[in-house]
């Protein structure tokens, strides 16, 4: 039993130790423009497992109202990804021809619309 018990110590310490340089490499070389974007994707992804919680766990009751709520989410998130994608440096390779003003820009519209649907689905 005790080799195990040390095993399992050792791979919990070195996942561990993966997690603190990921997010030290993460702090150090992602831009704050890219932190706020990121930042914006975690609440998006929240408040999406939020409302997805809620129907399960309480209610589903105005079910268009958790649909359009739970697609605004994930069609949002995937708008918000992109527009990393297009805008990290890293990227520029990929995005020769979209300026960072042109991404958020097809961003923005594309918020617009998914919104414009989202708001007509409700009813």
């Amino acid at each position: 039993m005790a080799p195990a018990k040390t095993s399992k110590t050792f791979v919990a310490s070195e996942t561990s130790v993966a997690l603190t340089t990921m997010w030290k490499s993460y702090s150090q070389n992602t831009s704050d423009r890219l932190k706020l974007v990121d930042a914006f994707l975690v609440f998006i992804m929240l408040s999406g497992i939020v409302q997805f919680a809620y129907c399960v766990l309480v209610t589903n009751f105005p079910f268009n109202a958790f649909l359009a709520g739970f697609a605004s989410c994930i069609g949002q998130f995937v708008l918000t990804a992109s527009l990393r994608a297009q805008v990290n440096p890293e990227n520029r390779s990929e995005f020769n021809d979209v300026s960072p003003e042109r991404a958020f820009a097809d961003f923005t519209l594309g918020s617009i619309v998914l919104h414009f649907f989202v708001y007509n689905f409700l009813g």
